[in-house]
């Protein structure tokens, strides 16, 4: 069975307090985009000789480190562990959505995956099941079982479907080549309620967003990488509507009535791509 894990923006990032375990609550609205993974799952010969019961091969982008430590496979393990007849499986993971880029991509591996094999093997899970599941997987991965625009809170897994529709719309993406690991990203955050919630925000009109819909992660991120604060002043200066860094970086995307010439940024390992909505 195939699937197509898709990638996320945030519109609006506050980090709003940090919490007795460490991590920080959050308020973002997680906003799906078009941009895939290909993941396919088929049943392992049972006579075939591998030693771990998801087979998992990665292509396209490399991952380092060990594919049994990826979320697809730490997806199957989890439900494995509450449905122990899940046969074994080959999973191959075709890589289109950048890395490190605070666009998702792992989490939503995670997601569709926990779907997938749902669907393939009749697990019989509803939506909020797989939704608690992924929830233990990671901050992001829940939203990727629901897939529509959602106002989340806590640590990213407590989310709430809003209307929010971007028709009509042109989305530029920019990801330079320079990841920005999380600890990074937290660095200089000092977590404060925002004067107005992003839920509130995304109500008004994209003309208004600019100078009310925020993301915390700017600050520190663009102090100690200033190159990604300059793709955000551009792309304002290519005629974005409203422009903002994802997540926690290091893409950067823009708004625009009117679709954007990113040929300017043609750095070495830069993705960019411009889509409508």
């Amino acid at each position: 069975m195939l699937t197509l894990p898709i990638a996320k923006i945030n519109l609006g990032l506050n980090v709003v307090e940090k919490r007795q375990d460490g991590y920080h609550n959050l308020e973002t609205v997680f906003y799906p985009v078009p941009i895939n993974d290909a993941l396919e799952v088929f049943p392992m010969d049972p006579l075939f000789p591998s030693a771990v019961d998801c087979d998992l091969k990665v292509t396209n982008i490399n991952i380092d480190g060990d594919e049994q430590r990826n979320l697809v496979v730490r997806a199957y393990n989890l439900l494995k562990a509450d449905f122990p007849t899940l046969p074994r499986i080959h999973a191959h993971l075709y890589k289109g959505i950048p890395t490190q880029a605070g666009m998702g991509g792992g989490s939503s591996d995670c997601g569709f995956m926990i779907t997938l094999l749902n669907q393939m093997f009749n697990l019989g899970l509803t939506n909020q099941q797989m939704i608690d599941y992924a929830a233990r997987l990671g901050a992001d991965c829940a939203f990727f079982i629901l897939n529509r625009p959602c106002y989340a809170e806590g640590i990213g897994e407590k989310l709430q479907p809003i209307d929010l529709d971007l028709k009509g719309w042109y989305l530029s993406l920019v990801r330079p080549d320079i990841p920005v690991p999380t600890r990074e990203a937290f660095a200089l955050i000092k977590p404060q309620h925002p004067e107005v919630c992003c839920r509130e925000v995304v109500k008004l009109p994209v003309e208004q967003w600019r100078d009310k819909l925020t993301n915390d992660f700017e600050y520190s991120v663009f102090s100690a990488h200033p190159e990604l604060g300059a793709v955000k002043d551009r792309l304002y200066q290519l005629g974005a509507t409203y422009a903002a860094m994802s997540g926690s970086g290091s893409t950067l995307f823009a708004l625009s009535r009117q679709p954007l010439c990113l040929d300017e940024f043609n750095a070495v390992g830069t993705f960019k791509t411009t889509i409508s909505i």
